[in-house]
């Protein structure tokens, strides 16, 4: 049985018509044995960031769904234009950790970084697509960027070597990511057959074939193995 989904349709894309009754639902799995979890040290600003970290660049549940992946359609049905601006979404950074740890903005979006901590951080991405920044950043002030190009970008912060965020710039509204266990949702899809692909940062990609129905939800599983 399915519960709860952490996202659907990636704000600021215009909602697919009321008569596409069909959905995908489905769980992101890992496939064979988990590994252990592992812990960093942390020699700096301890008072705020802790003595360890977590590793989160892949979180397991019990069952094996797996926690930030990110599912999209390759073959994506034709959406309507919406030329409003989407809203920002929001990262932060918390104890030295960005959170939350992997966020989807469509592509024009704007995501405000932001500093909960009282320290100095730095944002930094390592873009292909898109303009790269490289901003410090103390407590309390906002920085806005635009991800203008579909990409997955990857953001560090060069004073706390652990520090991962990931921003995935989507192309169209069928993006989602999973929640603590592994599941998903793609609401609002016409009839037919789509692949859909999967990425995690740790595991890499994946891709499978569904068939969707109307109405009512398909369900899948998506398997990823351990590099």
């Amino acid at each position: 049985m399915l519960g709860a989904v952490v996202l659907t349709l990636v704000g600021g894309f215009p909602t697919p018509r009321a008569a596409w009754g069909g959905s995908l639902k489905g769980t992101v799995v890992l496939k064979g044995t988990t590994p252990a979890p592992r812990k960093l040290a942390v020699t700096i600003d301890q008072y705020v960031c802790g003595k360890e970290k977590n590793v989160e660049d892949l979180v397991v549940s019990p069952q094996g769904g797996v926690l930030n992946a990110v599912v999209w359609l390759d073959n994506p049905p034709a959406s309507p234009r919406n030329d409003a601006p989407p809203p920002a979404i929001a990262m932060d950074q918390k104890e030295c950790t960005f959170v939350p740890r992997v966020v989807v903005v469509p592509a024009g979006g704007r995501i405000d970084f932001l500093n909960s901590d009282r320290l100095l951080h730095n944002l930094h991405s390592t873009p292909n697509a898109n303009p790269a920044f490289n901003r410090t950043q103390p407590r309390g002030r906002a920085i806005p960027i635009t991800f203008p190009h579909p990409e997955i970008v990857r953001v560090s912060c060069d004073l706390h070597s652990w520090m991962r965020g990931w921003v995935v710039v989507a192309a169209h509204p069928f993006y989602a990511v999973s929640d603590a266990g592994g599941q998903f949702e793609l609401p609002g899809l016409p009839p037919g057959r789509y692949t859909v692909r999967v990425w995690q940062e740790r595991l890499g990609t994946a891709s499978s074939e569904i068939v969707v129905a109307d109405p009512g939800p398909t369900t899948m599983t998506l398997e990823m193995t351990a590099r």
